[in-house]
């Protein structure tokens, strides 16, 4: 894993476009927020005329950052517990990152979560904000520039689709994107 490094930062124009497509296209691509990061391993998809999605209903001053320019972040609380990142598309659309492939950094992820094994320190939403230090300080901050980076990474890669997690509206949509055969998932694909 330690001979893996970012690529060339993606074009901000690529999250210009629906977030399904953005979501499959992130599977593979280098996270990185300070001195932490590793490879993109799982995504969702939502958008505006998704029920599921925080800006179905319109703009509010929860979800402002879906509404603005794409290639930002929108990072909010979940169920008051943990925070998640996402990457703003075309508008009032944002691809969820849910897991990735720790790779700069370890050690600094490992205090951060209080634990060791490396498959889980980016296993989820929650826990990839929380080894990665994504807060709400973040929130709006552009992607291709300190602290955030999203650039190239892995050259080929096979992604398999299935239902996103942890939704109760428009869950037959397969709009959850992974990398085929990842240890750092944070669910099986069926």
């Amino acid at each position: 894993m330690e001979d893996l490094h970012p690529g060339a930062a993606l074009p901000r124009d690529l999250f210009n476009a629906d977030a399904v497509l953005v979501a499959r296209r992130l599977v593979g691509t280098w996270l990185q927020v300070g001195p932490t990061g590793g490879i993109v391993v799982e995504t969702e998809a939502y958008r505006q005329d998704d029920q599921a999605s925080h800006s179905f209903r319109g703009e509010t001053a929860r979800n402002r950052a879906m509404f603005g320019p794409p290639a930002h972040a929108y990072v909010y609380r979940s169920y008051g517990l943990h925070w998640c990142f996402n990457i703003v598309c075309l508008r009032g659309s944002a691809v969820l990152v849910r897991a990735l492939m720790p790779v700069l950094g370890v050690d600094i992820m490992r205090d951060r979560r209080g634990l060791e094994d490396i498959r889980r320190l980016c296993s989820g939403p929650g826990k990839l904000c929380a080894a990665l230090g994504i807060d709400p300080g973040l929130d709006r901050q552009p992607i291709d520039r300190p602290p955030i980076l999203v650039a190239e990474g892995l050259a080929d890669v096979e992604t398999v689709a299935g239902p996103r997690i942890g939704i109760t509206r428009d869950v037959d949509r397969a709009w959850r994107f992974g990398l085929a055969e990842s240890r750092f998932l944070s669910r099986a694909f069926r």
